[in-house]
């Protein structure tokens, strides 16, 4: 695949907004807002890991001179590590597609796990000179960063001192989620029957949003004892079953304040809120602002 023959004939060069965290330690976010495919590109060298995490529409890393493409969707991360070869970004960003990425050298990441390096699976001894190319989900905490990140709208003086915070939040969500590491901790992850079980809990309180069952009604549906429903449930997905709802609902929230179809009231409403007080409290807990100031600022 090359630039010049992607489907759309509508392309332009785009940019990254860049922020320096520290030595070896930079965020790239960008924001495609039009109707032409944007192609970004930025020199990155074998001494680094990418993180790159999609939050709207999609786009296309294209390696080798266009013989190789990993694309990524909305929703959806990826993570690339190479040290046998310079990894350079060549970007196809789509239409209304919006992107977070940081890049951090392998020696500081390396320093962030020294401790137990063996927890995050590529920097184990008999990994680390070997690629390491993943792709995952994002789940609602890390949307909620993630959303911080690209819509950052305080002072540009705390720009890099917030996108720090926000960028070591971010990883350690990633790798709370991370299901290999914690398979001695939760043996019965193991067992494929029950990983199902847990993302059909997980889709039953996502469709009930509103109005989730009990714990003990959500085990019986899908027939787990309550305690390997809630260990089983923070194992795969990093957080409780109402922690993780809280953030889904405040998320799908966001984005419905955001589409500018519904008030404060009836966005409280769809996610489960009986009084607008209550949502605004729910709101503000997560975001650190009200929903009229969110939609104000947002906007």
């Amino acid at each position: 695949m090359n630039f010049e023959n992607i489907a759309s004939k509508s392309v332009a060069r785009g940019t990254f907004d860049e922020t320096f965290i520290g030595d070896g330690f930079f965020v790239l976010t960008c924001k495609n807002e039009n109707d032409t495919v944007q192609i970004l590109e930025r020199e990155i060298d074998s001494t680094y890991i990418q993180f790159h995490f999609c939050t709207k529409g999609s786009a296309d890393f294209v390696f080798n001179n266009g013989n190789y493409t990993l694309n990524i969707k909305e929703e959806t991360s990826l993570l690339l590590y190479n040290p046998q070869q310079d990894l350079p970004i060549h970007l196809a960003l789509q239409p209304h597609s919006w992107l977070v990425s940081f890049v951090i050298s392998i020696e500081k990441f390396h320093g962030l796990f020294s401790q137990d390096a063996n927890y995050v699976t590529f920097l184990s001894e008999e990994n680390k000179n070997k690629k390491y190319y993943t792709d995952g989900k994002i789940n609602p905490s890390m949307a909620v960063v993630l959303n911080q990140l690209i819509s950052f709208n305080l002072n540009a003086s705390i720009k890099p001192l917030y996108f720090k915070g926000k960028v070591y939040e971010l990883l350690s969500l990633y790798f709370n989620r991370n299901e290999d590491a914690d398979i001695e901790q939760c043996p019965f992850l193991v067992d494929e029957v029950n990983v199902a079980k847990l993302k059909k809990a997980k889709d039953i309180i996502v469709a009930h949003m509103a109005e989730p069952p009990s714990l003990k009604d959500l085990a019986q549906q899908v027939d787990l004892s309550l305690k390997k429903l809630k260990e089983g449930f923070k194992q795969i997905y990093g957080d409780t079953v109402y922690g993780f709802l809280f953030d889904y609902k405040m998320e799908v929230a966001r984005k419905l304040l955001e589409s500018g179809d519904y008030n404060v009231n009836e966005v409280g409403l769809r996610v489960g809120y009986s009084t607008a007080s209550h949502f605004i409290a729910a709101f503000k807990k997560k975001f650190g602002t009200t929903p009229k100031k969110y939609i104000t600022a947002s906007g």
